[in-house]
């Protein structure tokens, strides 16, 4: 199964065990909902996933790599206590609660959540003097004495044995007690994460190229190899932040994260190269209409793993732009819905407007410091937060260069900043659908009816952003090749069809 299908797995499964009856009690009770196990390779992305879903579901996330825990910090410390039985006082054993089980009551006090995931990792590599505690905890949801709380949904991953020595082999009657998934990587489902990730277009045109150098984790007679999609995603943001900070990106730092001198070497000469390309074409040149003859002939000429460096330059460029834009729209559709309800307070002649706001961005950021502390807030709710936090911020200072003014007059100088910003917004949209229009022309010009156009198309298909923008916005250019590429499919599945019928 590949990380996308195995998220929808979980995912429906969290959202089963979350269910209840007519008088609020879980359908499953707590101890009879099989723990999810996920058993794949590492770096894979399991603990992304899990993530996404506890964001998705909007419920807290705990999560603990079990390798790292003692006996003693899972189960809680010893202590005695004095009980009485039939008249008589006894000395009995005590425990402490569990790290692991404080965390989660930790979790639900900070935050207010009463619902999550306790996310367990490695845990079929846990000390032998653990080992047997970890299985009665899967079957019962209990470290030492303390129970995981209602509500609190068990997902725990592993490694299988061939990737870890440390891998301990479950019983029956514990495998009997889970909910297994087993995972593999695949790298095309990996890239439509990537594509909305940002993931630095050389890495994702070098790997279209050489797809099996996405995953590798075996020992070979020079050592272990191990490239992941962990590594690749840890290699780009740096490559990023090296290319923001002018620094040079070279073969040592490349072979830090891609840990296999053959993979290391060649993506790092492939980088060198798409460096290149990135110079010659001037992507801004192609984007605002201005490309030479000399680069269309050049593109027209080019072999295809140039011609595939500079399609993920231009859609890498335009990906940039029309993630910021959706980020705005939403910003901006934030800031709507607060001012409308402010417009309602101030009727009131003695609300004070910046008050008001003030109580807005101390909520939102309430939002965004829970969201932090739960592990549930995306990467695009944290930027959006931000942008609306910023924007109230600055008509609380309009208000107070205006003198803080009430009623409509304060409404006045709110209303003109959002207008403001919003026309902004709405040129930016202009230049975005000008960047399509003339990637197209260009695509059109340089490659005709090669593959290359199939690819932009896929790309702006697949991708959140770019088709957020295009259903909001429309692009005449890609709808009309949109029509040849339903073609193109449904001609490949006639041709499958064909193949079968023969066989």
């Amino acid at each position: 199964m590949n990380i996308r299908d195995a998220k929808e797995q979980i995912k429906n499964a969290i959202i089963a065990y979350f269910s209840k009856d007519e008088y609020g009690e879980y359908q499953i009770a707590t101890e009879d909902q099989r723990p999810v196990f996920l058993m794949g390779p590492p770096g894979i992305g399991k603990t992304a996933i899990m993530q996404q879903i506890a964001s998705e579901l909007g419920v807290g996330l705990v999560s603990y790599s079990m390798t790292h825990h003692t006996r003693q910090s899972a189960l809680g410390l010893p202590y005695i206590t004095k009980k009485n039985y039939g008249g008589r006082e006894y000395s009995v054993s005590e425990y402490t609660m569990s790290e692991i089980i404080a965390s989660v009551y930790d979790m639900m006090e900070e935050t207010g959540l009463r619902e999550g995931i306790l996310f367990l990792d490695e845990i079929n590599c846990v000390s032998e003097t653990l080992a047997p505690a970890m299985l009665q905890f899967l079957q019962y949801k209990i470290f030492g004495r303390h129970r995981v709380p209602d509500g609190w949904i068990v997902v725990t991953a592993g490694n299988p044995p061939e990737y870890n020595n440390s891998v301990r082999e479950f019983d029956t009657v514990t495998w009997d007690r889970l909910k297994r998934i087993d995972i593999e990587p695949d790298y095309k489902i990996w890239k439509e994460y990537a594509i909305d990730r940002g993931v630095h277009p050389s890495i994702s045109t070098y790997l279209d190229i050489k797809s099996n150098d996405f995953y590798r984790v075996e020992t070979t007679v020079d050592g272990k190899s191990i490239v992941t999609a962990r590594a690749w995603l840890n290699l780009s943001d740096m490559i990023r932040l090296y290319e923001q900070n002018g620094i040079s990106v070279d073969e040592k730092m490349v072979g830090q994260y891609l840990q296999d001198k053959k993979v290391s070497k060649s993506f790092s000469n492939y980088y060198d190269l798409f460096s290149k390309y990135r110079s010659d074409y001037r992507i801004d040149d192609i984007l605002s209409g201005k490309a030479d003859d000399d680069v269309r002939k050049r593109a027209a000429a080019a072999k295809y793993d140039e011609r595939l460096s500079l399609l993920g330059l231009i859609l890498d460029r335009v990906g940039s732009d029309l993630r910021q834009n959706y980020y705005d729209g939403q910003i901006l559709t934030g800031e709507r819905e607060i001012f409308s309800r402010l417009r309602t307070s101030l009727d009131d002649p003695s609300a004070s407007a910046s008050v008001l706001l003030n109580e807005v961005i101390s909520s939102k950021r309430n939002e965004l410091d829970t969201g932090k502390r739960s592990n549930s807030l995306s990467d695009d709710r944290r930027r959006i937060l931000h942008g609306i936090i910023n924007n109230l911020e600055s008509a609380v200072r309009a208000l107070a260069q205006a003198g803080d003014p009430s009623g409509s007059e304060a409404f006045e100088i709110i209303r003109e900043g959002f207008n403001s910003r919003r026309a902004a917004h709405m040129d930016h949209v202009k230049i975005i659908s000008s960047e399509l229009e003339n990637m197209f022309i260009f695509a059109e010009e340089a490659f005709r009816d090669g593959q290359e156009m199939l690819i932009i198309v896929t790309e702006l298909t697949k991708g959140f952003y770019s088709a957020h923008f295009i259903s909001r916005h429309g692009c005449s250019k890609y709808f009309e090749h949109n029509k040849e590429l339903l073609f193109y499919e449904r001609q490949n599945e006639i041709l499958r069809e064909i193949e079968d019928i023969e066989l």
